[in-house]
């Protein structure tokens, strides 16, 4: 459990950084518009092609701690706890071609149905 909390700070982290790198971007490709010499590493070539290449490697990155982070999802929880708690105990049914039973039916009772008066029709005309 440790492991999976710790990859998924981690993913949290980069996925941030992530999103800062591709705001500082500009749409046009200009990248961070510092100025300085044109050959140096703070041009504006310079950062553009920096934050490119942050960008590639912090998506490659998140990608791997998403497919890692499913693997340690389904190493820590394995389907042997949902099968043994199955109750496998019921009986088969004694005739295979006989009605299934229903467990969730309320039992009949052997006692005879009441019988009730009978409700009339229609009600007497009121006398005017």
């Amino acid at each position: 459990m440790s492991l999976f909390l710790f990859l998924t700070v981690v993913q949290a982290i980069v996925a941030a950084a992530l999103v800062g790198v591709i705001l500082m971007q500009r749409s046009e490709g200009g990248g961070l518009g510092i100025g300085g010499s044109p050959n140096g590493m703070m041009s504006a070539r310079g950062a553009a092609d920096f934050l490119t290449r942050a960008t590639k490697w912090l998506a490659v990155v998140f990608v791997a701690l998403s497919i890692a982070l499913a693997v340690v999802a389904v190493g820590a929880t394995s389907g042997d706890e949902i099968t043994t708690t199955l109750d496998r105990n019921t009986a088969a049914p004694a005739d295979p071609l006989a009605a299934p039973v229903d467990p969730l039916a309320a039992p009949v009772a052997d006692t005879p149905p009441v019988e009730t008066a009978p409700v009339p029709a229609e009600p007497a005309p009121a006398a005017q």
